[in-house]
């Protein structure tokens, strides 16, 4: 594969735009030097590159894309509303039918507000927790690797670079099935935590209890208990990873494939909450979620197409079968290479990835990169193991041929060493306080 054009953009891109891309995740540092730049176009789980190279794709735009890359009844509601205007200076009647589609998903919440993106989500979640307790401190999982890109949670990475240290020091951190460290905090600060944000899962289950053992702590402690639905919400079950599990959070933040990859994010919640952001109280106001774009009209309309194909279509069972094969077969081809020790996938059928370990066994981001590299030469676009319902059986042959034969290299990197193989730099974590310097990671 060449990539000319690519490597064209890349240089104007990092001219005019910080990071040359929107999102960080997105970046040059996270791909080989041999991969694509910039996709001109989708189709299911098809994309097409700048220099006309065609990848099945995982990952589907960082999660947002359930259904499948231009899914035709998303397309086709969003160009019907469109032709009707997208904004105006009162709200449109669609903001009602998107509020009943979304909680008839999501019964146990009796509310919602409609924005853009997961940051503002969990951000006026927090700020609702804030004003209904009138405490200051937060809680979120330090395990869980991404919650907004607001200070709250930012302040908490090694990215923590223009943050007062006042902000950083009102977010505390507990550790994912350890409930003695969330126990601890509350302990530690008593009356003063207002809630505690975490995701219902990530690669590792809960253990049994512990997601409702944490609320209970919380209610017990009079702190919210807030689920981040980002990722598990239209993955994990129709109802998200809330109803999969089986709790009850007080308010709950959803965006990513909500819209199938149109900008669409909501926070839902109890009444008692929610309704401290609406006029019909004599509390002090909490000015929540005033969006200018938050009621956009073609976004909703893709919320609603995507709720409905969900609750008619097997979406979450095919995806569950699509990535189940990717576990099974996949495991089967890593143990053929000898590669047990050194290649892992991780996660639920759902939301894979696939962990790179070096000769010692540990974390190794230039072994990551040859991996990608090598199935990127042969048409697959893989920085996780994430499906959509429109992969195909066929789609998973390509791909488990291609890992195939990406094995073989890997563990000639190993046995030769990697820089033998590997074109260019290796890839980097996103959370390093530098870009350059060898102790940025």
């Amino acid at each position: 594969m060449f990539f000319q054009r690519s490597n064209e953009l890349r240089r104007r891109s990092h001219e005019l735009i910080p990071g040359g891309c929107h999102t960080y995740a997105k970046g040059d540092d996270q791909y080989p030097e041999l991969s694509p730049g910039f996709i001109v176009r989708g189709l299911g789980c098809h994309v097409w590159d700048v220099d006309g190279n065609e990848f099945i794709e995982y990952g589907q735009g960082n999660r947002s894309v359930s259904l499948g890359h231009a899914f035709p009844e998303v397309i086709e509601a969003v160009q019907r509303q469109l032709v009707k205007g997208v904004n105006f200076t009162r709200p449109a009647t669609i903001e009602l039918d998107a509020a009943d589609a979304l909680l008839s998903m999501v019964p146990n919440s009796d509310m919602v507000k409609f924005c853009k993106d997961g940051s503002d989500a969990t951000t006026a979640a927090l700020k609702l927790a804030r004003a209904y307790t009138g405490r200051n401190l937060i809680v979120c999982c330090r395990d869980q690797p991404f919650f907004a890109t607001n200070d709250w949670f930012i302040g908490t990475t090694p990215l923590d670079a223009g943050i007062p240290k006042c902000v950083k020091a009102m977010t505390l951190t507990f550790g994912f099935n350890d409930l003695e460290s969330v126990k601890q905090l509350f302990l530690k600060h008593p009356n003063r935590i207002a809630g505690l944000i975490m995701e219902p899962a990530k690669y590792t289950n809960p253990e049994p209890g512990f997601l409702n053992a944490v609320r209970d702590l919380c209610h017990l402690h009079g702190a919210l208990f807030i689920m981040d639905e980002m990722i598990t919400g239209f993955r994990w079950h129709n109802g998200g990873g809330q109803a999969y599990y089986g709790v009850d959070p007080d308010l709950s933040c959803w965006g990513k494939a909500l819209g199938n990859g149109f900008s669409v994010s909501a926070l839902t919640g109890k009444r008692k909450f929610m309704e401290l952001g609406g006029l019909r109280h004599d509390s002090k106001r909490v000015f929540l979620l005033s969006t200018t774009h938050g009621g956009e009209t073609h976004g909703l309309s893709a919320a609603i197409a995507t709720i409905r194909i969900y609750q008619r279509e097997p979406v979450i069972e095919t995806i569950y079968q699509r990535g189940q094969r990717l576990i099974t077969e996949g495991t089967q081809l890593i143990a053929s290479h000898g590669l047990s020790k050194h290649i892992q996938i991780q996660g639920k059928p759902c939301c894979l990835v696939v962990s790179t370990l070096d000769q010692d066994g540990k974390p190794s981001q230039a072994m990551r990169s040859l991996f990608l590299q090598e199935t990127i030469k042969r048409g697959i676009l893989m920085t996780s193991l994430v499906v959509s319902f429109t992969h195909s059986d066929e789609d998973i042959d390509r791909t488990l041929d291609a890992m195939d034969h990406a094995f073989r290299i890997y563990r000639a990197g190993l046995e030769n060493g990697v820089e033998n193989y590997l074109v260019g730099k290796p890839s980097q974590a996103v959370y390093r306080r530098y870009n350059f310097r060898s102790d940025s990671v």
